[in-house]
């Protein structure tokens, strides 16, 4: 029986988990997932070290690693002595400079788009601003498609294979079916962005798949609060919209048909601003990025102007309020105490050791973080706010994009023997 690997670091983000090991050729699929899984999480280490942690014979490691350097998905590295006496072993360590996974966000202001290798290095980056709520759904997936393309086409001329491609895309999506059921910040409703894409790329497209944006981006930001062991979080995302990603003990939750996480139609303010959603006083109504821009500036102000940048506008923001500007300080406030207000209906209910401030609350969040937490503790019933610490997420609006390359890479952790398969490796 294996060990637990929790202690070493080990976590599994798939989406439906490792492989059930049915019979050798399962279990065989499932120990190299282990394996590989353990040396992305915990670092490089010797084979004695791996047979030790996963509670595998050190033969059937010593197999498991050849098969994984013949699909050059890890390599030897350091010779490492233990004890005063005998031959220095090598250690293992992932390499996977050849395979790839592409994230790609679509938003209401910009396309943005990530590649990783398999030890996480970004290897092609993109960041277009698209006004995708002013344009029709087809020429949105036109520029997703041509970014993907290129994008595809230069890596692959690098000799590197993309395993997988994920959009994240904000509202309510099918995972099973591709499709954006309702996006009310972009307009979308009932767009098949898979099967658009696929149609548009042709037969050499990798395989896509479609989620949420803020659950890929409470992904990205649990592999970096992982390290200080930290496994239940919400990932609050600002942006023109305002959504969540929740982990609980490690694993995103995703609820009994996959909508959890949508908080930004929380109906906080009866009476208030009207919403995207078609109701009033939503959540995103007093906290989202338009809030911001309405309470901030005038609507003929620059700021407002989509055809601009969104970080080039949130940076005169940030210079007005660092400047002292009464308007901008003063709607910092005001944003500070909504967010506060919504935070504490969460913690109350979930309880998670952190709550990650992502978007634009990140952007502005030396304005905003002490008031949230005075707040925040004001709130919460639980002694010391439950022992909940609020965070500024340190990836700025890159994210989702970045959640979404970690599940394109997905496959491999739970798969590495289908890589040859995938990219010719």
């Amino acid at each position: 029986m294996k060990a637990d690997l929790r202690a070493a670091g080990v976590r599994d983000l798939g989406r439906q988990g490792p492989p059930r090991a049915s019979d050798r050729a399962s279990l065989r699929r499932s120990n190299l997932g282990l394996v590989l899984r353990l040396l992305r999480d915990a670092g490089p280490r010797p084979r004695t070290q791996i047979a030790d942690e996963t509670g595998l014979p050190k033969a059937t490691i010593t197999n498991l690693v050849a098969e994984l350097v013949e699909h050059g998905l890890v390599r030897e590295g350091e010779a490492e002595r233990h004890g005063s006496v005998g031959r220095p072993g090598r250690t293992v360590e992932i390499d996977g400079r050849t395979i790839c996974g592409i994230g790609v966000e679509i938003n209401v202001d910009y396309l943005s788009l990530i590649a990783f290798d398999l030890r996480s290095d970004v290897i092609a980056e993109r960041h277009t601003p698209l006004d995708a709520r002013g344009s029709e759904p087809d020429a949105v997936l036109d520029r997703m498609a041509e970014a993907i393309g290129e994008t595809c086409d230069a890596l692959r001329a690098r000799g590197v294979h993309p395993v997988a491609v994920t959009i994240a895309a904000p509202g309510v999506i099918g995972m099973d079916t591709g499709v954006v059921s309702y996006a009310s910040n972009i307009g979308w409703r009932d767009v098949a962005v898979v099967d658009g894409l696929r149609t548009r790329l042709g037969p050499k497209a990798p395989p896509l798949r479609l989620e949420n944006d803020a659950k890929l981006g409470a992904i990205a930001e649990y592999l970096v609060a992982a390290t200080s062991d930290i496994h239940d979080l919400i990932y609050v995302t600002g942006e023109t919209g305002v959504g969540g990603g929740i982990i609980s003990d490690g694993r995103l939750l995703r609820g009994s048909a996959g909508f959890a996480g949508e908080i930004g139609h929380m109906p906080l303010d009866p009476g208030g601003q009207p919403c995207a959603c078609g109701r009033q006083g939503c959540w995103e109504t007093m906290v989202g990025l338009a809030a911001l821009l309405r309470l901030a500036a005038a609507p003929d102000d620059p700021v407002h102007d989509t055809t601009v940048d969104l970080e080039h506008r949130l940076a005169e923001l940030r210079r007005r309020a660092d400047a002292g500007d009464p308007a901008t300080r003063a709607a910092l406030d005001r944003i500070a105490d909504g967010l506060a207000l919504g935070l504490a209906l969460l913690a109350d209910v979930l309880n998670p050791r952190a709550i990650v401030l992502g978007g634009y609350f990140a952007h502005f969040g030396d304005h905003l973080v002490d008031r949230v937490r005075g707040e925040l503790s004001a709130r919460v019933m639980a002694h010391e706010a439950g022992r909940c610490e609020v965070m500024l997420s340190t990836l700025g609006f890159s994210a989702a994009a970045r959640g979404g390359a970690y599940m394109a890479l997905d496959s491999v952790y739970q798969d590495p023997s289908g890589v040859s398969a995938v990219s010719g490796v």
